[in-house]
C-alpha cells in the first residue's frame, strides 16, 4: 500500500463521517455525540498514516540488515577484482609489433597478428553448434568465453580474470579485436564507475540508519486525541436513543462501502 492510498483511505473516512454526523447527531441534541463521531475519525486517519510511517520503518529495518551490509561487500569485492584485473593485464600487454597487438591465444594456437586472429574468432563463431559458454582462449591475461546470447542470438565473448566482462561480437576481422580492446581498456572507467556506485550505497546506507530512527511526528496529536475520544466515551451515558443514532452512522457507513463496491465491480457500459 503506497502513502497516497493511505492519506486517501484516511480522507474518505474522515469525510464520510463527518457526512453522516452532521445529519444525524444534530437530531440527537447531543454535542458530545459529534465530537465523538469527528474524533473517531480523526484517530482512524492518524492511525493510518502512523501504520504508514511503521511499515516503513521495517522496511528500512530489513534494507539495514539485509540489503546495504551486502551490497557494499560486493562492490568492494568488485573493486578489488577489477584492480587486480588491471595489473594482469598490464602485465600481460605487449604492444612491441607494428599492429600494436598483444598476442592472442586461440585452441592452443598464437595469433600475433590482428588479421588472423579476427578471423580465427570468425571460424568459432560460424563452427559453434550450441549456445553453451566455452573457453577459447586467452588474451593480454585474461581467458576467452565464447557463448551464443539466448536472448539476442548474438555471439558474445566473455574476457575473464578475477571478475567478467561482456563484448558483444560483430561480422568484422578487425572490428571485434577493437571492441576486445576497448572493453579491456575501459577498465579503469569501469573502476571509477564501481568505486562511485560504492560511495552512493555507503551514504544510502548511513541515511537509513538515521531515517529508521525517526519517529512518527503525529504521535502526540494521536495520543492526545485518543485521550479525549476516551474521555468522552466515559462521559457519554447513552440512552437507547444515543445509541441507536451511532448504530445507523455506523451501518450507514457500511452500506456505502457495500455499494461503492458493488459499483465498482458493475462492467462498463458497451
Amino acid at each position: 500500500m503506497t502513502s497516497k492510498q493511505i492519506v486517501r483511505s484516511a480522507e474518505d473516512i474522515d469525510e464520510k463521517a463527518l457526512s453522516y454526523a452532521e445529519i444525524k447527531a444534530l437530531s440527537s441534541g447531543n454535542p458530545l455525540i459529534v465530537e465523538k463521531i469527528e474524533l473517531d475519525a480523526q484517530v482512524s486517519k492518524l492511525k493510518l498514516l502512523k501504520q504508514s510511517h511503521l511499515s516503513q520503518i521495517y522496511r528500512l529495518e530489513d534494507l539495514i540488515v539485509k540489503f546495504y551490509p551486502v551490497e557494499i561487500k560486493n562492490l568492494q569485492n568488485k573493486i578489488i577484482n577489477i584492480q587486480e584485473d588491471i595489473e594482469i593485464v598490464k602485465k600481460n600487454t605487449q604492444k612491441e609489433n607494428e599492429e600494436k597487438f598483444s598476442p592472442m591465444t586461440l585452441k592452443g594456437k598464437i595469433y600475433t597478428k590482428k588479421e588472423n586472429a579476427g578471423n580465427e574468432i570468425l571460424e568459432m563463431c560460424k563452427s559453434k553448434e550450441n549456445k553453451e559458454q566455452e573457453e577459447i582462449g586467452e588474451y593480454r591475461g585474461l581467458k576467452m568465453f565464447l557463448e551464443i546470447n539466448s536472448s539476442s542470438s548474438q555471439f558474445e565473448l566473455t574476457l575473464k580474470g578475477h571478475t567478467s566482462y561482456k563484448v558483444s561480437l560483430g561480422t568484422d576481422i578487425y572490428g571485434n579485436i577493437t571492441r576486445i580492446d576497448n572493453v579491456i581498456d575501459d577498465m579503469e572507467k569501469q573502476l571509477e564507475k564501481t568505486k562511485i556506485e560504492l560511495e552512493n550505497m555507503e551514504k544510502q546506507f548511513e541515511t537509513a540508519k538515521i531515517d529508521v530512527k525517526i519517529s512518527f511526528d503525529k504521535e502526540d496529536e494521536l495520543k492526545e486525541k485518543m485521550q479525549k475520544l476516551n474521555n468522552i466515551n466515559n462521559l457519554l451515558n447513552l440512552n437507547e436513543k444515543d445509541t441507536e443514532i451511532l448504530e445507523e452512522v455506523e451501518n450507514e457507513d457500511k452500506n456505502c462501502d457495500i455499494s461503492k463496491n458493488h459499483n465498482n465491480n458493475k462492467d462498463p457500459v458497451r
